[in-house]
């Protein structure tokens, strides 16, 4: 009698032991691991992280600060989102890569800007003087529309948000053009005349748009609104629970504010 007592005693035990896991199983599933350039995004991502935990869902943030490494480690699985990408490099990437990663929800867009190098207006500029650009296919032309827009290059016609430097047909100032990783461009602003930055960068660098760029793209050119930045994801996870919280919470009111209060116009909140 007493080893059938001791045998159902044990049997509760295992069966109460296997719930408590299955529990903490439930705990763990609401965690969301996400990549994020430093500058906004991580910092967006800390003001979020509060307004998650009140809805039991863990944000760990790992800070990268390169845009292909983020794209790698959610595709491995290894990480649940990266938040520091816009749709046509989403696309690009994947196309070139491999990858299957897709867009859970767009959040802010950066307007680009043309900042001061070794010279601080562009009525300064000579025969020959260089401008850094970001190198990466969607962010290139980018740049390379900016110029355009402000008298510098023309391109030839239809060349787009597709555009290359092989696409210049018109450079009436013979200007050279220096390419390199998005990351690298601000720090050669003492080497060239210009630099073309895209918004978090020049953050990274203590630039604002609004007061430090000699010239910048409007929130209503097709390439602002093209370049929303995203919560990218493996592609079948947009709609799980948790990352759509993370997206609702990150478009909320409370979100909006605080980017317009912080940025001074570098980060704009997408509707």
């Amino acid at each position: 009698m007493k080893k059938k007592i001791l045998s159902v005693v044990l049997t509760g035990v295992l069966a109460l032991a296997s719930l408590t896991g299955c529990g903490e199983k439930a705990k763990e599933d609401k965690v969301i691991k996400i990549a994020a350039s430093p500058t906004p995004h991580a910092e967006i991502l800390e003001k979020a992280k509060p307004i998650l935990e009140k809805q039991g869902i863990k944000l760990e943030i790992k800070v990268l600060d390169d845009y292909v490494l983020p794209m790698t480690v959610v595709e491995s699985g290894e990480l649940d989102a990266n938040y520091a990408v816009h749709v046509p490099y989403l696309e690009s990437f994947n196309k070139e890569q491999g990858t299957h990663l897709a867009n859970a929800g767009g959040i802010h867009y950066e307007p680009f800007g043309i900042y001061p190098g070794t010279k601080s207006k562009l009525e300064d500029i000579a025969e020959g003087d260089v401008i850094a650009v970001p190198n990466d296919t969607t962010n290139e032309a980018r740049a390379l529309l900016l110029l355009q827009d402000n008298g510098l290059i023309k391109l030839k016609e239809g060349a787009g948000l597709t555009a290359t430097i092989n696409d210049i047909v018109e450079n009436p100032k013979n200007l050279k053009l220096q390419e390199l990783e998005a990351a690298q461009v601000a720090r050669v602003r003492s080497e060239v005349a210009y630099v073309v930055l895209n918004g978090n960068y020049a953050l990274a660098a203590g630039l604002s748009v609004g007061k430090d760029s000699i010239a910048y793209e409007s929130s209503t050119s097709t390439a602002a609104k093209t370049y929303v930045n995203i919560i990218a994801v493996k592609a079948g996870n947009e709609n799980k629970e948790e990352i759509q919280a993370l997206v609702k919470v990150l478009k909320s009111d409370e979100i909006k504010k605080y980017i317009q209060e912080t940025y001074d116009g570098a980060v704009v909140p997408f509707d």
